[in-house]
């Protein structure tokens, strides 16, 4: 469910979060937070527009944008390659995989432990000449299907 689930910080964690990184938690992050708590993965102009719409606290795309690089780069957030050369903010820092449906162009959180343990297990250890792995991400590009007709 977008903006409720577990995994996603409440406003109490997320001040702490920032607290612990030694960031103060201004009307503007708050804001900011409080949109990505409802769109969970987002660009900076979709936070702007829904922060812009929530009322409150004014805050310009460009401290929009600030702001989601900031709390990506201390890892309260984390980044994903949208499409193209978007960028999108994810709510949720964690490791997990992710659906993204190549018609609407959205994403969707895809919770499975037994997965992410297996491709750490499968990457742990292994080397690329040249390269070290810092982590990895699942996309995995999905289109809606149509519901089949229900058994009589």
């Amino acid at each position: 469910m977008k903006g409720k689930d577990k995994d996603i910080p409440d406003i109490l964690r997320f001040r702490k979060m920032l607290r612990d990184k030694g960031l103060k938690a201004t009307p503007q992050r708050l804001a900011v937070h409080e949109a990505m708590r409802v769109l969970v993965h987002a660009g900076a102009d979709e936070v702007a527009a829904q922060v812009a719409a929530q009322g409150g606290t004014p805050v310009s795309p460009a401290s929009v944008y600030n702001i989601l690089s900031t709390l990506a780069d201390l890892g309260i957030y984390d980044r994903r390659c949208g499409q193209g050369v978007r960028q999108v903010f994810d709510v949720r820092a964690d490791r997990h995989l992710h659906l993204y449906d190549t018609q609407n162009q959205n994403w969707r959180d895809l919770n499975d432990a037994e997965l992410v343990s297996w491709f750490e297990a499968h990457f742990k250890g292994r080397r690329f000449r040249g390269y070290k792995i810092d982590g990895f991400e699942v996309l995995l590009l999905c289109h809606p299907t149509r519901k089949t007709a229900r058994a009589k």
